[in-house]
Formats: C-alpha cells, sequence, structure tokens
C-alpha cells in the first residue's frame, strides 16, 4: 500500500527569508542545499513527530501558526554556545524518557523547540 515515508521539509514564511536563512545556518549548523537549507547529514534519530495542537493550547504561542522542533545530539552545549551567541533561549528545560526539550527564539519571533532524543 502506499504510504508516507517520512518528513520531507519544513516551510515558513519569513519577512526577510535571506537574513532568516543565515541565521539558521550560523547557529544551528544547517547548510545551503539547492535554494534550501538541509541537515549537514542524513542521521537515523528517533522516529519524526507530526503532531496537532488545538487552537488555544499555550505550548507555543497562539500567534505562530506551527513551530519546529529540531533533533540535536548535544542539547546542554547547543544551548550555551546559543547563549553565547547572544540567541534568545528560554531558560526553561525539560527532560522526559524519550528525550531533553530546550526552547530558543529566531530573529522572527518564532519560537523553536531543540529535542535532544535518548538513544535506546
Amino acid at each position: 500500500m502506499a504510504s508516507v515515508t517520512g518528513f520531507g521539509g519544513v516551510f515558513l514564511r519569513a519577512k526577510d527569508p535571506k537574513a532568516l536563512s543565515l541565521w539558521y545556518q550560523k547557529h544551528l549548523g544547517l547548510v545551503q542545499s539547492e535554494g534550501a537549507l538541509a541537515f549537514p547529514a542524513p542521521q537515523h534519530n528517533a522516529q519524526v513527530i507530526f503532531s496537532f495542537f488545538g487552537e488555544k493550547d499555550t505550548y507555543f504561542p497562539q500567534a505562530q501558526r506551527a513551530m519546529i522542533n529540531l533533533q540535536v545530539d548535544d542539547l546542554d552545549a547547543l544551548l550555551h554556545r546559543l547563549i553565547a551567541d547572544g540567541v534568545s533561549v528560554d531558560q526553561k528545560r525539560e527532560q522526559y524518557d524519550f528525550g531533553k526539550f530546550g526552547w530558543i527564539t529566531d530573529p522572527e519571533g518564532n519560537r523553536v523547540e531543540l529535542w535532544q532524543p535518548i538513544a535506546h
């Protein structure tokens, strides 16, 4: 049976797409690839999550229609580097049996979730 096989990408509107692209390259290590950004190298990580939130859910700002979640290999080290770089980093951290979470805000005000999956 034909089915969806994975997550293909994230598409966000931006006031300044070029500047925002450069910010994601500099701070989060995404690389230029055929007119868009890509992850540095394919990796087999934890399952990619596709989830829906209610209109009034406060997990991320209600004015923000979508939030991206990026898998990272060392959440604490990345957040320390981002703080040193002057990136807006939420001091809140959460840890569950499936991973550790932290949040940043990009220059256009988008809240971004960073997830370090727990290796099983």
